[in-house]
């Protein structure tokens, strides 16, 4: 059978589904496309012209690249096709978005043919995804005399591509639709089950709501009824897209409520209008402006105050809310991008500028943030080749310096790795351009980023990063036929691309599925570096680290930069003195928990970086802080480290290189080694004093100071999904943190799970040493509950058997992973046993694992909401408790939350953490 008849096949299947055929990326069978076009008589020629002119992707899918080149065979009159005329095709190739495109362009405007080379010039001009390659071809053409070069270049300088846009409507009609009461997840939008389908838009579309075809078609009728609105979606008494960056759900919002991108590539929709009661999560947010889209921070429930200014409570002690406009789904609204205000029946009902800053505006009008960072580029290379001033086309970034004021560490790093600055110093609010150091992709969002770098022309990763990691942790647990079909190709791209892979193409060394966190906690060697992660657990303790969407990486990946304001921090140090019998998962529960005690119920982490003074702990440690600050909703997080400690933190992530370089994993370009040779010039600079640690200054300013008593942390700290409130909007929220007696070691636990970037080598070690105090006080070992246990990196592993932990484990497990056979089915019963499971993020993702619904699960990964690591049954719900490794473990021995007495039992003698707070002053 035919690559094409193959295609007819897959075109039948989908059908069933109630799909559309997909859209074609490969250069075989597009070929044989052509092959029917020119065949006059063949029978598939009229679908043929369809397919090709109608479902390619562009950028640089070896498709586009065969597409590109017929379509210049027609200018050139080589090929004639009556349905596709010279004209038609310079159309075409103006929606193909850079790469192969382009170079046909520049082919036909630098060649001889002068009417076609001003027609090529004119689609020229209109398109900024262009590379080194393409540029310098300009450059060389005007330096030849070439006045169709220097035509095309003087446009550029003026940033035509972007001043001869349409300007966004001035009036946006929106008709709302509540998605949801309290905080969305963006499982909810996308969910973490249907990873797989991502890359294919219009089937991934499918899972929008969790698969709810209810919510779905209610959508689609409000649409019906308002044929001329845009539906905004909205997050009721909540925030939308907390949990994660997920594009894929930006993109299936656009899908059903957005404008196409290009009448001639399906399902690529931009410009999706979402909204919550407390706003947008910070990286979702980001996600939204990437698709050139709008976010609304509603504030239509406000905390009720009295007359001394205070929070008014209920009886339960939660703040009373006011409803001051109603955005009930089917409201019709109207958003005014000129006054930036919301109105309904010309109304106002709030200020909206904070939507609609001049940079969002401008990704509006540009169909997205990837158009405006390129055309920055093209402009500015232009303007440098004619020897002229860049004309000042885009809004300028918004700079910010306050006389006398001290710089935060996140303030200090923007302005060290900032570009094209006045050279003031910068304070937060200040819009900035910055150099990336450390990119990280994971398996779920990695096609999505492919696609992304195939679509913006990208070949080959900017030379600026200092290095770049593709994971597979997010589909370790089960080697199923899906991950078979995805990953291989996955890291093959990437490998070619310039990204050391966890899994090697040519096979020459063995697949790693370490959790993409602790690889990029490990290669982060800087503490001045700025870090993008397409995971909301980008979270580093060292340097500033970004959640971002799959796009965000790839344009991380392709420029070497990232655009964003200067956040605003949260200082966070610590006093008193920890118990000996606590683990610092308490710590990290107990600050979330004294935070919102301290600012009557106000989260002041939200979208502002955490600087925690955590001083003394090694970079493993720290981590489990920095990584629970997504589930804060902080933006990001800083560990401000003392000289020696940053040292050791140093010494162990070059130690953890070199074991990859030792396995094979480094590059031509010798990456791995790089940043070894990086750390060690780092920690030649900390030891001489030449460069101490990374510090804020005495007069930094923040936004709050939060203070964390270790003194009042007593007993065990859990999050809980509170799944029965009455109040729906105060379930599945991480801000309900419990201590261990709340559960008066009654609570039956269904199911144990430690692992996720939560835990560390130190969680592993305590696991052992609880087993063995179990055994020694009970004379043996017996689970009333499964323990699913997932070491989030091989290393850990390596290290474990090296000093015989693993053993110990081994001895009390009924299961271990074997890389030589892994699982190729999600398990869905368990027994009352320990399971050894592969390195990976497993049960916490939700997406191949999951604990029987309606388990009480209790875990140490990060995520409780609905149907993550759980799914409802229809008699119970689901929970998903987070707590500490030993809580964990002691659950699942007894089937039940453990007393205080049962815990300090299982835990004597084990040291849990060393942690004090830092006696040095960690400020400049």
């Amino acid at each position: 059978m035919s690559i094409y008849k193959d295609y007819l096949k897959q075109i039948e299947e989908r059908k069933e589904k109630g799909l559309h055929p997909q859209p074609i990326d490969g250069a075989e069978l597009l070929s044989k496309i052509i092959e029917q076009i020119k065949d006059l008589d063949n029978e598939y020629r009229e679908d043929s012209l369809k397919f090709f002119i109608y479902n390619v992707l562009p950028g640089t899918t070896s498709a586009a690249g065969v597409k590109a080149k017929f379509l210049k065979e027609i200018i050139l009159g080589e090929s004639v096709v009556k349905e596709i005329t010279p004209a038609f095709a310079f159309e075409q190739l103006s929606h193909m978005k850079g790469g192969p495109s382009v170079a046909v362009l520049l082919d036909v405007a630098l060649g001889s043919d002068v009417a076609l080379a001003k027609q090529a010039a004119e689609v020229l001009k209109t398109q900024v995804f262009l590379y080194e390659a393409d540029t310098a071809r300009l450059e060389e053409a005007l330096n030849n005399g070439s006045a169709i070069a220097k035509d095309i270049i003087e446009s550029y300088a003026k940033a035509e591509f972007f001043t001869k846009l349409p300007e966004i409507e001035e009036e946006i009609q929106v008709v709302t639709y509540i998605a949801g009461v309290g905080d969305i997840s963006t499982d909810l939008l996308s969910p973490g089950g249907d990873a797989h389908s991502r890359s294919d838009r219009e089937l991934h579309g499918q899972c929008m709501f969790e698969h709810n075809k209810d919510m779905q078609n209610e959508l689609l009728a409000l649409k019906e009824q308002h044929p001329d609105k845009r539906v905004m979606l909205i997050a009721e008494k909540g925030t939308m897209g907390v949990g994660s960056s997920r594009m894929s759900g930006v993109n299936n919002v656009a899908l059903w409520t957005g404008v196409p991108f290009s009448k001639y590539v399906p399902f690529i929709n931009f410009a999706p209008v979402i909204a919550g009661t407390n706003g947008i999560a910070p990286i979702f947010l980001t996600t939204v402006g990437v698709t050139g889209g709008i976010g609304l921070d509603l504030k239509n429930w406000v905390k009720q105050k009295d007359a001394d200014g205070n929070t008014i409570v209920d009886a339960d002690g939660e703040p009373i809310l006011k409803q001051m406009y109603s955005v009930a789904t089917g409201t019709v609204l109207t958003i005014n991008t000129k006054e930036k205000k919301l109105y309904h029946d010309k109304v106002e009902l709030k200020d909206i500028s904070a939507a609609f800053t001049p940079q969002k505006m401008e990704f509006m009008k540009a169909g997205g943030s990837y158009a405006v960072v390129f055309g920055k580029k093209l402009q500015t290379f232009a303007s440098k080749v004619l020897g002229v001033d860049v004309v000042p086309v885009y809004a300028p970034s918004k700079e910010i310096t306050i006389e006398g004021q001290g710089l935060t560490a996140v303030e200090k790093i923007f302005n060290r790795n900032a570009v094209g600055t006045s050279g003031a110093t910068l304070h937060a609010g200040s819009y900035v351009r910055a150099e990336v150091n450390i990119v990280g992709s994971q398996d779920t969002t990695g096609l999505m980023t492919s696609q992304e770098l195939e679509m913006m022309a990208a070949t080959v990763i900017s030379p600026i990063v200092d290095g770049a990691y593709q994971s597979g942790c997010h589909t370790a647990s089960v080697w199923d036929d899906k991950s078979k079909a995805n990953i291989p190709r996955l890291m093959s791209f990437m490998n070619d691309f310039g990204l050391i892979t966890g899994r090697d193409p040519k096979g020459k060394y063995f697949p790693m599925t370490d959790v993409i966190h602790k690889v990029l906690n490990d290669i982060t060697v800087g503490d001045w570096d700025i870090i993008i992660g397409g995971d909301s657990h980008t979270r580093m303790s060292k340097g500033v680290a970004f959640g971002a969407d799959s796009g965000t990486v790839a344009l991380a990946l392709a420029t070497g930069e990232a655009s964003m304001p200067i956040p605003e921090s949260v200082k966070v140090t610590f006093k008193g003195q920890m118990k000996s019998y606590m683990d610092f998962r308490d710590v990290v529960h107990a600050t979330q928990s004294q935070m919102l005690k301290q600012f009557g119920g106000e989260n002041v982490f939200q979208g502002r970086v955490i600087e925690v003074h955590i001083g003394t702990l090694t970079a493993d440690e720290a981590f489990t802080f920095t990584d629970w600050t997504a589930e804060m909703k902080a933006k990001a997080s800083i560990c401000i480290s003392e000289d020696e400690t940053l040292i050791e933190s140093l010494e162990i992530a070059k130690g953890r290189i070199q074991i990859m370089i030792d396995k094979g994993m480094d590059n031509a370009k010798g990456v791995l080694k790089g940043l070894v040779d990086k750390a060690e010039t780092r920690i030649t600079e900390l030891k001489t004093g030449i460069k101490p640690s990374l510090r804020p200054d005495a007069n930094a300013k923040y936004h709050a100071e939060v203070v964390i008593d270790l003194d009042e942390i007593a007993e065990p700290m859990i999050a809980d999904p509170d799944v029965n409130n009455d109040d729906v909007s105060k379930r599945y929220t991480h801000d309900n943190i419990r201590p261990l007696s709340y559960y008066g070691g009654v609570k039956k636990v269904d199911l144990g799970f430690v692992g996720s970037c939560m835990v560390h080598k130190g969680d592993m070690k305590i696991l052992a040493q609880m087993l063995k105090n179990v055994e020694a006080q009970n004379g043996k070992v017996e689970f009333k509950a499964p323990l699913v246990v997932a070491p989030p990196t091989y290393n850990i592993v390596d290290e474990l058997k090296a000093e015989g932990d693993w053993d110990v484990l081994v001895k009390y497990s009924g299961f271990e992973f074997d890389d030589n056979a892994p699982k190729g089915l999600a398990r869905t019963k368990y027994e009352n046993m320990l399971y050894l499971e592969r390195p990976g993020c497993n049960l916490c993702m939700g997406n191949q694992e999951k604990a029987e619904p309606g388990d009480t699960v209790m875990a140490t990964s990060t995520r409780l909401f609905q149907g993550r690591v759980v799914k409802d049954t229809g008699e119970k719900k689901g929970e998903s408790l987070l707590s500490s490794t030993p809580v964990v473990v002691l659950s699942t021995i007894l089937g039940r939350t453990p007393t205080m007495a049962e815990y300090e039992a299982a835990v004597d003698g084990i040291v849990l953490t060393k942690f004090k707070p830092s006696t040095k002053q960690l400020v400049k």
